[in-house]
């Protein structure tokens, strides 16, 4: 029988017990876990969008781990997502462009937000109408042959015919409508009262951009022709000469005479004039078409600019045959500003009809007098006006500038840039407020003063050979120049009234 040696047996277990808690002791790559931190990402699927001018639509694939976005656009106005959040994952959303009917292209952007990621960001471009001499339709689609039954006076012969003008103001120009600025809609009652009182010529400011029937297009509501047709003929009825022109009309050419703006703008005055010339193309001599209001020019560029929108305005009327053919057109000086006008409006428009275009300017100085309604920086409200009208007691508000001298060099600019050659220059606009919040010997005073004021301008406007045209926007409290109450059809300043009556004589 063997002996066992149990003390070898007892060292080798022992020994192999403990190379065995050594192994389970140490780590082993193979059996680590590694847990590695997971990046955050926002992405979308394009960085810019392209749209057409038409409505159009376009999907965009945002894709996240991160737990929610929020999408939003620069502009809601034409811009429409089909949702505005959402969460982890890969999500569609719709980005549609509404038609752009503008000639101009516009952009926004589109921002993709989410935390701790940082902002997606797509542009999205859209296209305007295409900018070509075609913007808009042509409307000139039914031109005639020249007529001139009824149109044998020259621009020089009008203007002699022309006695006092009167301006329809706020009226048909106010935007929102008719009535937007305070005024009555016009009627016939109240273009005789005007007559009746001593006029003979009556302006009427009109806008048209606001009454489209579709912008695209530059179409004028048939509608908003008809009713001004209708002022016009409440002025043929009484024997007047009228002005219709394009004023402020939202401000799209007189804001914008510049380069920039100068195919768009000319596409649009064209558009306009072929349809104005075209619906009241059969009234005679009476009716005279003026290019714009107070076109906003401080330098020779931007004289060239208006140039151009006026030759597009005698264009378009002459191009509708009939009595437009030799229809007596107005076109304005750089801001209507007298001064201006002298050293930058030394050419004008070309025209097929030989003597039948005018100048128009406006005259509202001083400014402090005339129109300014509270003290600024740079000067002071003036309330007496003219040498024999200064306040003893309020000498702060005498006019001290723009009095009579000035007044006679302003229109004798005009009478020798101008009327010495040939071309009648239409004063279109005059007028200075009253103020009534003065009181006792201030107030009559003032009224004295600025009823001189306006006997001053018509006589001095005569006898330069400029037509004078009152601005009368309605208003018959504080700060108004009304000189009819529209309510009712009567005379609301006589005092005023009968001063540039005798400025007549």
């Amino acid at each position: 029988m063997k002996r066992i040696n149990y003390k070898l047996i007892l060292s080798i277990l022992t020994i192999a017990l403990f190379g065995f808690l050594a192994c389970s002791n140490n780590s082993s790559p193979e059996n680590e876990i590694i847990q590695e931190e997971v990046t955050k990402s926002l992405i979308s699927n394009t960085s810019s969008i392209e749209f057409e001018n038409k409505e159009s639509s376009y999907d965009i694939i945002i894709t996240t781990n991160v737990d929610s976005w929020v999408i939003s656009s620069s502009s809601t106005s034409w811009i429409q997502l089909s949702q505005t959040t959402g969460t982890s994952g890969s999500t569609e959303v719709k980005i549609t462009a509404l038609q752009n009917t503008s000639i101009s292209e516009r952009s926004a952007t589109i921002t993709i937000n989410a935390n701790e990621v940082s902002a997606v960001k797509i542009t999205i471009n859209q296209a305007g109408t295409p900018s070509t001499s075609g913007i808009y339709p042509d409307y000139n689609t039914n031109p005639i042959p020249a007529d001139a039954t009824g149109m044998s006076s020259s621009a020089t012969e009008l203007a002699a015919k022309i006695s006092l003008g009167w301006n329809i103001g706020n009226t048909l120009e106010a935007i929102g409508s008719e009535t937007a600025w305070g005024n009555p809609k016009v009627t016939k009652e109240l273009i005789a009262l005007v007559k009746e009182n001593g006029f003979n010529a009556i302006r009427i400011p009109c806008s048209w951009n606001q009454y489209l029937s579709n912008s695209s297009t530059a179409e004028i509501k048939l509608d908003w022709l008809n009713r001004v047709k209708e002022v016009i003929q409440y002025c043929v009825d009484n024997e007047m000469y009228i002005l219709v022109n394009i004023h402020w009309d939202g401000g799209w050419l007189e804001n914008n005479v510049t380069e920039a703006k100068q195919e768009e703008n000319n596409a649009k005055q064209k558009a306009f004039w072929e349809q104005i010339a075209t619906h009241f193309r059969d009234f005679d001599e009476h009716l005279l078409f003026a290019s714009a209001n107070e076109p906003n020019v401080e330098d020779a560029t931007q004289m060239n600019v208006l140039k151009s929108y006026h030759q597009t305005f005698i264009d378009a009327v002459r191009s509708t045959g009939g009595k437009n053919a030799y229809r007596t057109l107005v076109v304005q000086g750089p801001s209507t500003d007298i001064e201006k006008t002298n050293n930058l409006m030394t050419t004008l428009p070309t025209d097929t009809a030989e003597n039948r275009m005018m100048v128009e300017v406006h005259y509202y100085t001083p400014y402090q007098f005339a129109l300014m309604t509270e003290d600024a920086t740079w000067g002071k409200m003036f309330y007496y006006w003219g040498a024999n009208y200064h306040s003893l007691t309020d000498t702060t508000r005498n006019a001290t500038w723009g009095e009579e001298s000035d007044l006679e060099n302003y229109f004798e600019m005009m009478k020798t840039q101008f009327v010495d050659k040939g071309i009648p220059v239409v004063l279109g606009e005059f007028a200075a407020i009253r103020r009534t919040n003065l009181t006792g010997d201030n107030l009559q005073l003032h009224l004295d003063s600025r009823a001189y004021y306006l006997n001053y301008v018509v006589k001095g406007a005569k006898a330069n050979g400029l037509l004078p045209f009152y601005w009368d926007a309605g208003g018959l409290d504080n700060h108004g120049s009304g000189l009819f109450d529209r309510s009712n059809n009567t005379v609301f300043d006589n005092q005023a009234l009968n001063a540039m009556i005798e400025g007549l004589n």
